[in-house]
């Protein structure tokens, strides 16, 4: 059996999680056969502030993914989020090669590269360019114009750019243990490509993926990727309000926040919700009095999501999409298990919420099939498409194969990136 074995590095504020797949000819789902999740260390917000950590964090989640799927990890795709994350929308135009005006792969190469053509800081880089609407001669909404005839074929595409100080960082940390990046892609963009349904993308849509330290928006409308933004809050925030409130240290609030996610939803379907936190079930090790579990609830945990959902309600208004996303929010990440923030999302934005969980993957998946692992769990379905790409192009669309080679990359990272189609 031809397998291909691909492997994911969701890299996020509280953790670092690591996913090996199988993609065999034979079946349209990807096999999971390993994976890991460990505590991350040295990133804020999605950033990298202290490499040293970050890379024996993901030393370690490697290792254990390793051993769990019986194969060296040599390959990866990347995640990337937080709030040095922008995207813009930008047009295209070229005049169809081809003197019987039929349109071909390399016509899209090249009107994709005309839209990538745009004025960016020098501290800033294109991580993802994805076409939104092709028109031929005029003739808007066409998904995919190839083979169809015409004389100019115009682009409307969806950028969105990063950091190059911290896309570095990031390269550094796992070439220094060994792993070649096959590619970066935005977080938001990876949790959307798990949880959403194509339904909800071509209603319109917006995925909202709420981690650690920050919140990552991916806007669909039309069944395109339509605006991207990360904003700098995130589910810590709750616990360190939880932490204030109550005077816990933090892992103390973290365990208050979870049994309270866990427990209160199941308890509103069986039984009263009880009126004091019980304590002695969650092993704190300061002495507190009765806590309230309304106070925390209603006090606490409410205003922090009121306060986060008018956040992302201010960007999906930036974004000016907002009549046009009626399947409404679909809330994931681990911030999404948090008690109230699907009633929360719904009194704030005005529109319809529901939890997002991951799918799209068989094998050793028991763990894995939960909102905080959305953008990991998508990651890999990205990078199960991308390989099939390159190995379906059989080196003809040089334009996609090529999309992560620069003009400064060095010779090392060339002999590297070559190797990856030597069989």
């Amino acid at each position: 059996m031809n397998e291909r074995a691909i492997t994911a590095i969701d890299i996020g504020s509280s953790k670092i999680a690591t996913i090996v797949g199988l993609d065999a000819k034979e079946s349209d789902e990807l096999r999971i056969v390993g994976f890991n999740s460990t505590p991350s260390k040295g990133v804020k917000k999605g950033l990298i502030v202290d490499i040293d950590k970050v890379t024996s964090a993901i030393e370690e989640s490697l290792e254990r993914a390793e051993r769990m799927a019986g194969q060296k990890i040599t390959h990866a795709y990347v995640s990337v989020g937080g709030p040095h994350i922008a995207s813009l929308n930008s047009r295209g135009v070229v005049a169809v090669a081809n003197t019987q005006g039929e349109i071909t792969r390399e016509d899209i190469n090249r009107v994709v590269e005309a839209a990538r053509a745009i004025s960016l800081s020098s501290t800033k880089q294109i991580i993802e360019v994805t076409p939104r609407d092709f028109i031929v001669d005029g003739q808007e909404g066409i998904r995919n114009p190839i083979g169809m005839s015409g004389v100019r074929l115009e682009v409307d595409t969806h950028i969105i750019t990063a950091s190059q100080i911290n896309l570095k960082n990031i390269e550094r940390c796992i070439e220094d243990l060994g792993v070649h990046n096959d590619g970066f892609l935005y977080a938001g963009l990876a949790s959307a490509e798990s949880v959403l349904t194509d339904t909800e993308k071509e209603l319109g849509v917006a995925c909202v993926d709420i981690g650690g330290g920050k919140t990552d928006i991916a806007l669909y409308v039309d069944g395109a990727l339509s605006y991207s933004s990360s904003l700098p809050v995130g589910a810590r925030h709750i616990t360190n309000d939880i932490a204030v409130g109550t005077r816990v240290s933090l892992d103390s609030a973290e365990k208050i926040k979870l049994f309270l996610s866990k427990h209160l939803k199941s308890a509103d379907k069986h039984k009263k919700t009880p009126e004091q936190l019980p304590l002695h079930e969650l092993n704190i090790q300061e002495s507190l009095d009765t806590v309230s579990v309304k106070t925390i609830v209603d006090g606490i945990i409410g205003p922090r999501l009121e306060e986060l959902f008018k956040l992302v309600g201010d960007e999906i208004m930036k974004s000016t999409y907002y009549d046009q996303i009626p399947s409404g929010l679909v809330v994931t990440g681990g911030g999404a298990l948090t008690i109230g923030v699907v009633e929360m999302g719904k009194k704030v934005i005005g529109l319809p919420v529901r939890v997002g969980i991951p799918g799209g993957v068989t094998g050793l998946i028991d763990e894995i099939l939960d909102p905080q692992f959305a953008a990991t769990v998508g990651l890999i379905l990205y990078g199960s498409r991308q390989s099939g790409k390159i190995k379906e192009s059989s080196f003809g669309d040089f334009g996609s194969m090529f999309k992560g080679v620069s003009v400064h990359m060095s010779v090392d990272k060339l002999k590297n990136f070559f190797k990856q189609f030597i069989p």
